[in-house]
């Protein structure tokens, strides 16, 4: 299977104010490295070799990063800076550098994990679905809901205000949250409308049952979201 990869490092990055007045959520520094290095060392250490990053604010300042670092990768910019158009937009905004590919693995450039990127490429092979979402048993407000038994996406559920999405029913519906990575066949950028703005999530749920979207659960390896400025200062400390 012919992988390429896309980073969503286009954000604003609201939620890490101050850290984000003047530079992008991209390059605000996990252990000294910058977030968008973690990210793109890791794919690269997965064997993919064609790698492409969408940026809006700060433009120039990753775009300058990614110029300044021998990345071992033919690395590609979309340039969103004309106006942002969120992860499903983003994605078809990109499609011209995501030819000759098999599928994509899409990730968000604030996630550090421990998850393997080749297993959870195998398994999406092996499960022969259109869209694979790697999911966490964790607490938090938003949930994708599958069904227990072949973990196929069935819906969406938010706590914070009762909200529930359900349009396929499950035989045993399994709240779990989402981590932030994912992988779509290429084919898969055939169902997003051309729009200036769209999210994954809303798309996924539209799709749920006329493509096999499933769910890849790695409970057992290490996770962070640093996108939020409470989450960042407390994993510093």
């Amino acid at each position: 299977m012919s992988i390429k990869a896309m980073v969503f490092a286009a954000g604003l990055g609201t939620r890490l104010y101050p850290l984000t007045a003047n530079r992008p959520k991209a390059l605000v520094r996990m252990n000294g490295i910058p977030l968008l290095q973690h990210v793109l060392d890791k794919i690269i250490a997965s064997g993919i070799e064609n790698i492409v990053v969408n940026v809006h604010h700060f433009p120039d300042q990753i775009i300058d990063f990614i110029k300044g670092h021998p990345f071992q990768a033919d690395i590609r910019i979309s340039d969103e800076r004309a106006y942002l158009r969120d992860t499903a937009g983003g994605l078809k905004f990109a499609e011209p550098f995501l030819d000759n590919c098999d599928a994509i693995l899409l990730y968000n450039t604030d996630i550090i994990t421990s998850l393997s990127i080749p297993d959870l490429i195998a398994h999406h092979e092996k499960s022969e679905a259109d869209v694979t979402l790697a999911v966490r048993n964790r607490k938090t407000q938003r949930y994708f809901l599958f069904d227990e038994e072949d973990m196929r996406l069935c819906g969406w559920r938010n706590h914070a205000n009762g909200q529930e999405i359900l349009p396929r029913t499950p035989s045993r519906p399994m709240e779990l949250a989402f981590s932030g990575i994912h992988v779509v066949n290429r084919d898969f950028l055939n169902h997003i409308p051309t729009v200036e703005m769209l999210s994954l999530t809303p798309l996924y749920l539209q799709l749920v049952n006329n493509l096999h979207i499933n769910g890849y659960q790695h409970d057992s390896d290490e996770w962070m979201d640093i996108g939020k400025y409470k989450e960042y200062s407390n994993i510093l400390s």
